[in-house]
């Protein structure tokens, strides 16, 4: 019997599919402003290792994993290098195809773009608004968090308490758009000279959440088998995801939540992330070592725990995997001089 720990239950869980024989699988793909870091690689690596199991036991896997290719930080690094949102996003995209691919990382059966898919956008959007989820101010939609019953379930919280928290990020401007703070953005009115689309609402772009919920719910169906990312997207990311799909197909969005955990980092183990620019990227690493190294590093720690990254720890998974690959040689050999022998 298969089973998941599922972040949503809190429990592990026997895995039964909706269709006997495949997995319609969601992961969270990067946004591509940067070359990806160790701690994005370690959810790429650990879903694609699940991915693989579960082709191992026999399921026809349709894994989709998105980029995300326009928000705020692709159009700030995209002025910054005086090239267009785009030009930045394919740079980046054949990058990470680059890097994952020499981690033996299998491609998505699809990598969609945001961007690719802004009329399903729209639409999506407008449906939240024409059942009273969602409102329209001055260009910008938001989504009425308070009106999904279920809100704060996947991360565990009330929404009072992430009321305080979101208090603590809204900027005046937007404390005098919304309706009240725990509300998010699912449209995003276009500023002079930014990238946009037109839409019912005015010209502008996608919000960060709505984009997964269109794309998992285009490519997959209404309701996912598996949907995963990293820790760190359980509150805000994926808690509106499920809010979204929810309010607008009526249906359970995802059946199992799975979730690895951070790369840390220094002696105060502090999150690897780019906001905190402590990050060290795949492209610079895998030019110091062997890229299986990498991944060897990465299957050391059970993938829902936290994993510390150093050179030390790094250069110990080296000399661990050279002594796995030296005793398979040994092994090989040896068969090989004993079929030898008995011809």
């Amino acid at each position: 019997m298969l089973t998941i720990y599922n972040t949503l239950t809190r429990k592990q869980e026997e895995f039964k599919p909706q269709t006997p024989g495949v997995v319609n699988m969601y992961v969270c793909g990067p946004t591509v402003y940067n070359y990806i870091h160790i701690g994005n690689a370690r959810s790429a690596i650990a879903f694609d290792t699940v991915r693989r199991y579960l082709e191992f036991k026999g399921y026809k896997v349709n894994y989709v994993s998105n980029f995300t290719d326009v928000d705020d930080k692709m159009i700030k690094a995209a002025h910054e290098q005086g090239i267009t949102v785009s030009q930045l996003a394919d740079k980046y995209i054949q990058a990470f195809m680059e890097d994952t691919k020499a981690i033996n990382i299998e491609p998505a059966t699809m990598h969609p773009r945001a961007t690719e898919n802004i009329p399903e956008i729209i639409k999506f959007i407008q449906g939240l608004i024409d059942k009273g989820y969602a409102y329209e101010k001055d260009g910008d939609v938001y989504y009425r968090a308070r009106k999904f019953k279920n809100y704060g379930q996947l991360s565990g919280q009330s929404i009072d308490d992430l009321e305080v928290g979101a208090s603590e990020h809204v900027s005046a401007d937007e404390v005098n758009k919304k309706e009240d703070p725990m509300d998010f953005a699912l449209w995003k009115a276009a500023k002079p000279g930014e990238i946009n689309w037109d839409s019912p609402w005015g010209k502008g772009r996608p919000g960060w959440h709505i984009e997964c919920s269109v794309m998992s719910t285009k490519y997959l169906g209404k309701t996912i088998d598996i949907h995963g990312g990293g820790q760190d997207l359980e509150f805000p990311h994926h808690e509106n995801e499920i809010a979204q799909s929810e309010a607008e197909t009526g249906q359970k969005f995802v059946r199992y939540w799975m979730h690895n955990g951070f790369v840390t980092i220094g002696k105060d183990n502090e999150k690897m992330s780019k906001s905190l620019h402590n990050f060290i990227t795949v492209h610079d690493i895998i030019k110091q070592v062997d890229p299986q190294v990498l991944r060897f590093f990465m299957a050391t720690t059970q993938y829902r725990r936290p994993i510390q990254y150093s050179e030390d720890n790094l250069i110990d998974a080296q000399n661990n995997l050279e002594r796995i690959q030296t005793a398979f040689d040994n092994l090989t050999y040896r068969q090989k001089d004993a079929q030898d022998g008995a011809d």
